[in-house]
């Protein structure tokens, strides 16, 4: 009975978040727990590429003896997380994704995030998979699989790119974080599709060293959990440095809803789900304000970054072995190839510029709101069938989020789908260097959303 009792603590612990459980995580040995989420990363297909059951249960026992000597945890202290496989452990090759960096040199320290995790006392217990070298918001991966969308049961869905097996690893409940990286809304997409949260920071918060890079320009570490509070815990953790956090009331917020490109092609799904939110939050006391924010169609043309500055890391590695490469990352970094040192030099002045105008637009406002992806997660054959489907999808999925990678903002997602739907998100977004006072605005808002969809689940 005993056994049957712990089985159904660990399943009820390890889909919620760490503060949410902490009363249940006490009753728990921390070894207990990643023992159990060992066995649940080694019984899924295509969610996690090494595994380091070792240290995970060493650190694991460690917090156990710990808490037994009186001696307070940290919240992460000995509980399961997963890296990205871009990010660097000292001793082993970092493959991205990919089967072209199967030669490299192995990595000759831990990444400075995989140090930080270490120092908190989180058990790493593998590394995850991914779209090969981060390049797409699908999640397809060729070399190693797609880990499919634990959201449906029925229908093999893609779970978002381009930290598909991170995301998994949370909504699966085998983890209670990963960490991942984000250059156009890597961890939000798969976050949204999935159904948990995901927080980009301002890139320049975290350090990117001993990461396989996209574009130098974009790239943000950071996680995704299954709460606010989780994602901020983490963010301490990788920044090594608390936020500051205003409590804010959800009533008096001023969120602003561009009414440029950010609400155009939504599916039926995330219409009604987003639309519904909206309803919600004002019927809260939220001031929902509709505004032009035309400067966001200038956004895309100027983001040439990811493509110049991947053609620049992979262009010699292309050369030699573009047949290892799955087809659909090489095209896209190949267009790199169009990009002069002319025009790269431009979008960086333009960017500055777009930025500057950006920020001033947003200042009257706590926070932008938008749906963070138009559409639901795709059905994974119907995008490994169609080359045209694949990249429309693609284009879609980047669409909204990358829009903060470009204004080196920060930004959160949060579900809001009723129970029994495909999970949709909505984010909310400000710039540089706003993360504390987003996180306070995004407390408030997941309170009135969980509150609201109990609500629903008990009808």
């Amino acid at each position: 009975m005993r056994l049957s009792c712990t089985v159904i603590t660990l399943g009820f612990v390890m889909n919620m978040s760490i503060f949410s459980s902490a009363s249940a995580l006490e009753r728990l040995s921390r070894r207990t727990i990643v023992d159990n989420s060992l066995t649940l990363a080694q019984s899924t297909t295509s969610v996690f590429t090494r595994f380091y059951p070792d240290t995970a249960l060493m650190a694991a026992t460690r917090a156990d003896v710990m808490k037994s000597a009186g001696v307070a945890l940290s919240p992460i202290n000995g509980l399961p997380v997963s890296i990205k496989d871009l990010i660097d452990v000292a001793g082993e090759t970092t493959l991205a994704g990919s089967t072209v960096l199967a030669n490299a040199a192995p990595a000759a320290t831990d990444a400075p995030v995989v140090t930080r995790l270490r120092a908190a006392g989180a058990a790493i217990i593998g590394k995850t998979n991914m779209t090969e070298f981060a390049y797409s918001g699908v999640g397809l991966n060729p070399h190693y699989g797609t880990a499919a969308n634990p959201a449906d049961k029925k229908v093999a869905r893609i779970p978002g790119g381009s930290s598909s097996g991170a995301a998994v690893s949370v909504a699966a409940g085998i983890c209670f974080a990963a960490v991942g990286s984000d250059t156009g809304g890597s961890i939000r997409i798969p976050a949204a599709l999935c159904g948990i949260v995901g927080f980009k920071s301002t890139a320049r918060r975290v350090p990117t060293t001993g990461c396989v890079p996209l574009s130098t320009t974009l790239d943000t570490i950071c996680a995704m959990t299954h709460s606010v509070d989780d994602c901020i815990l983490m963010d301490t953790v990788l920044a090594d440095r608390p936020l500051l956090i205003p409590a804010l009331p959800l009533k008096g917020l001023r969120l602003a809803l561009p009414q440029t490109l950010v609400l155009d092609a939504l599916d039926a799904t995330v219409a009604a789900a987003f639309g519904a939110t909206l309803s919600r939050l004002s019927a809260a006391g939220a001031s929902i304000i509709e505004a032009p924010f035309s400067l966001l169609a200038e956004c895309h043309p100027i983001n040439q970054f990811p493509a110049a500055e991947a053609y620049a890391w992979h262009r010699h590695l292309l050369a030699q072995h573009e047949t290892q490469y799955d087809p659909r990352v090489a095209k896209r970094i190949k267009l790199g190839a169009q990009i002069s040192a002319a025009d790269y030099i431009d979008a960086l002045h333009r960017r500055r510029d777009w930025i500057a105008r950006m920020e001033a637009t947003l200042a009257p406002f706590d926070a932008m709101i938008m749906p963070t992806v138009p559409i639901v997660a795709s059905p994974i054959a119907d995008l490994e069938a169609s080359e045209q489907a694949f990249f429309d999808a693609n284009r879609l999925l980047l669409r909204n989020p990358s829009i903060i990678n470009v204004l080196d903002g920060c930004a959160i997602t949060l579900p809001c789908h009723p129970a029994g739907t495909l999970p949709v998100g909505i984010t909310l977004a400000g710039p540089a260097m706003r993360d504390g006072y987003l996180m306070g605005v995004a407390r408030a808002v997941e309170l009135e959303l969980r509150s609201w969809r109990k609500s629903q689940s008990a009808a």
